[in-house]
């Protein structure tokens, strides 16, 4: 049995421990996983709406509570947890007023038969491997299609943010879904296997990093199980010289700044063009010197610390291996304890970790591109593919790039962000699938096939 610990990482103080589930504690859930399924499935869209519905209702009365156990655990900053709350009260309201018309019959006029149409069936548990950066709305945004398609779930949140998983299982019991439809299990990682390759999993679905999701992807394939995986990112902001500065600088700290950096769809590589480069440099330096940093239930604190020392530590260093090829850093850098100050490196060269590898945290790298063409090739110069942001106020010319950037989403003078009505996903080392929309409750159904002959 393995004890893990929530720790607050902006004093270090142990928030609580928990303990692992032995081998046959989960077998007993697997087990009630699939007699809720055979029940869950046959509810009907209206018992299903209604579990959503009251869970946002749930999340909303609650908000103040859930938010500061946010804060408390993986360090976000208070303001910022409201807003994720009540993005995730949003998703619930979404699919419950949309997912049925989503998975209606689709009819298919053929002469040569009485009928044939495509209907969408459930298939079964869904096993959901979450991260700790937004940990209630990483859970609501597989969960709400999840089950309001009739599919049951267990959840295996990061062990930072056990504390989190707990309340979002106790919502759901709470908005009504039965005993076994919505599951938390707390185990390590070697009891991950036992669960994908059990018969009652039928799909698998991580967000994180490219390492975990690789481990994972193998399993799932080992074991032929759906998968989808929303892996990590470099997401590029292209700033193009007829954009509008003054915005693209502010959006362009925020989508950094953002969660302390640790978004998959922060931005993290941008890309300048070099007739504005000096501009666009120090407008950023002086939007970061804006930035409050302290203590993250304060009300006016901008940002707050980084979720553990390791992760504050992996930023730090980075940093140094690419100072030490050639960048330069011109604001923050330092550490002190899971702090780590924001920061914008300039001179970045292939090769560099800030160029080649996904920064996890409150750094910039700003990279000059001599006009569009060589913009559109340094962003496709990654091993990922998530998302980009393009500056122009040439909107047809922006979207004729939006075709030719490698990228699971293109935002064009704007933030890149989720949205519930909004497919999203990546390409390469990003991942595969998708997660929101349409497209993303029908990624765990049967897609099958009635054709119906005279």
């Amino acid at each position: 049995m393995k004890i893990f610990q929530t720790i607050n990482p902006y004093d270090g103080s142990v928030i609580n421990e928990y303990k692992s589930l032995s081998v046959q504690q989960v077998d007993i859930i697997l087990q009630e996983s699939q007699q809720a399924f055979l029940h869950w499935k046959k509810t009907s869209f209206q018992q299903r709406t209604e579990v959503l519905k009251k869970a946002a209702l749930i999340l909303r009365r609650d908000k103040d509570m859930l938010a500061k156990l946010i804060t408390l655990e993986m360090g976000k900053v208070i303001t910022e947890a409201k807003a994720e709350i009540e993005k995730c009260a949003f998703t619930l309201d979404y699919y419950a007023e949309n997912g049925e018309a989503y998975l209606k019959n689709i009819i298919i006029n053929s002469s040569a038969s009485y009928s044939s149409y495509i209907a969408f069936d459930p298939i079964g548990t869904i096993f959901a491997i979450m991260p700790w950066n937004y940990p209630f709305w990483q859970v609501i945004r597989y969960a709400a299609p999840c089950l309001l398609s009739g599919n049951v779930t267990l959840l295996k949140h990061a062990p930072n943010v056990f504390g989190c998983a707990k309340a979002i299982e106790k919502i759901f019991v709470e908005a009504g879904a039965f005993q076994g439809v919505f599951q938390n299990v707390i185990i390590d990682v070697d009891v991950v296997e036992q669960i994908i390759a059990h018969s009652t999993v039928q799909g698998v679905t991580l967000t994180g990093s490219e390492r975990a999701g690789s481990q994972v992807a193998m399993l799932a394939g080992k074991y032929i199980k759906k998968a989808v995986m929303e892996l990590g990112g470099s997401d590029s902001f292209i700033v193009l010289a007829d954009a509008d500065l003054e915005k693209a600088v502010k959006v362009a700290v925020n989508s950094r700044m953002m969660n302390a950096g640790q978004a998959c769809i922060c931005a993290k590589r941008f890309i300048i063009q070099e007739t504005i480069k000096d501009a666009f440099q120090d407008a950023f330096l002086q939007e970061i010197k804006k930035i409050k940093i302290g203590n993250p239930l304060s009300e006016d604190v901008n940002m707050g610390p980084m979720a553990r020392l390791d992760l504050a530590q992996k930023v730090e260093k980075q940093t140094q291996e690419s100072l030490q090829k050639g960048a330069h850093l011109l604001i923050g850098g330092n550490r002190e304890d899971c702090f780590y100050m924001p920061a914008l490196l300039t001179n970045i060269t292939k090769g560099m970790a800030v160029y080649e590898e996904e920064v996890f945290g409150p750094l910039a790298s700003l990279i000059v591109a001599k006009n569009e063409q060589e913009a559109v090739a340094i962003a496709n110069y990654s091993a990922y593919g998530l998302g980009t942001a393009i500056w122009t106020k040439d909107l047809e010319k922006a979207q004729h790039l939006a075709r030719t950037i490698e990228a699971g989403a293109v935002f064009v003078n704007a933030i890149v962000h989720s949205d519930p009505r909004l497919p999203f996903g990546g390409i390469k080392k990003s991942g595969f699938g998708r997660e929101l929309s349409e497209v993303g409750i029908k990624e765990f159904m049967n897609i099958k096939t009635i054709y119906v002959n005279q």
